[in-house]
């Protein structure tokens, strides 16, 4: 493991998650939206918002997954973040999280799209930040099913094959 993934994943006390990866909820916000002012694909109240801290090291990747709300990825130290978004309509998107001139230091994936992630040095590690806003709950949480996204998305089927898991 890269000594500075290490060091992070001890201070900032990372555990797995699953989609791939370390992290840790470091705000959740105090305040609720009650669900009959939330849109429909909400069954429960949201926080305002909420943000963890998430770690990315070697070759691992964050899995194909999707969101019912918006998702602000904050760079923090580490290799380029490479974000492969997967829209409704099946287009892709390739973009870059990081300090180089052709990356950005912070973007935004759209609620309702798929998207997964890994490193451009898979010698490296990645520490970023994502804030939910309606904060993140697991009940809308949607980790993809390989064989499910590629029958939706077969044009993207060798993307979705590395980015997935199988289950």
């Amino acid at each position: 493991m890269h000594p500075k993934a290490s060091k992070y994943i001890k201070q900032l006390q990372l555990k797995k998650h699953p989609e791939g990866g370390y992290f840790r909820e470091v705000y959740r916000s105090g305040e609720l939206i009650l669900p009959e002012h939330l849109p429909k694909r909400y069954k429960s109240s949201r926080n305002y918002s909420t943000s963890i801290y998430f770690l990315l090291e070697g070759k691992q990747f964050s899995a194909y997954h999707l969101l019912q709300s918006d998702e602000l990825w904050h760079f923090y130290d580490g290799s380029n973040v490479l974000l492969y978004i997967i829209n409704e309509k099946g287009e892709l998107s390739v973009s870059k999280l990081g300090r180089d001139e052709d990356c950005e230091l912070q973007l935004t994936i759209e609620k309702q799209n798929w998207f997964a992630a890994e490193l451009e040095d898979k010698k490296s590690f990645a520490l970023f930040g994502c804030t939910v806003s309606p904060g993140f709950d697991f009940e809308d949480f949607e980790l993809g099913k390989r064989d499910d996204l590629i029958k939706k998305f077969p044009e993207h089927s060798a993307l979705i094959k590395r980015l997935s898991k199988s289950f």
